[in-house]
């Protein structure tokens, strides 16, 4: 029986490692769910959401050469998903282009506040403030090392 990708199916997790989880399928089969793929949030530790003879749902993402990919998050209802953000402020820039600038200049001493407790904040979302943070300081830099480049002239 040849798996369709995109479907749903029901398994149970065989093995747990450190990069993700075995799940057996229906027809002896088995694949992986890689550790990105088990939930919305930051996985450190599989063991944290998965155990060992565990039924959960899966959809497949990918199946070729005998290898079967899965995706725990991806079978789950659309409701139960974050929505989709699209791009952020500070994010990816290709090569060579430039950083849009502030509408205002930024204090050093903002950038230096500390961070907000970051208990049941989502692994983008600490990386969304770890870039806005780094950003700022970074752009300070910049900003005090301008003048010490050397511009005059001898004459």
């Amino acid at each position: 029986m040849e798996l369709q990708v995109g479907s749903i199916l029901e398994g149970k997790v065989t093995s747990i490692t450190k990069f993700g989880a075995f799940v057996a399928l229906e027809g002896g089969r088995s694949g992986l769910v890689h550790i990105s793929e088990i939930a919305n949030t930051f996985v450190n530790d599989v063991h944290d959401f998965l155990q060992e003879g565990q039924t959960v749902k899966v959809l497949v993402l990918s199946a070729e050469n005998g290898k079967i990919n899965l995706s725990i998050k991806k079978a789950l209802p659309q409701q139960e998903r974050p929505a989709s953000r699209g791009p952020r402020p500070g994010g990816f820039r290709p090569a060579g282009a430039s950083a849009p600038r502030p509408a205002q200049p930024r204090s050093f001493a903002r950038a230096q506040q500390p961070l907000p407790p970051s208990g049941d904040q989502s692994f983008e979302d600490k990386l969304k403030q770890f870039l806005s943070s780094s950003e700022g300081k970074m752009a300070d830099l910049t900003r005090s090392s301008d003048g010490k480049r050397g511009g005059r002239r001898r004459r």
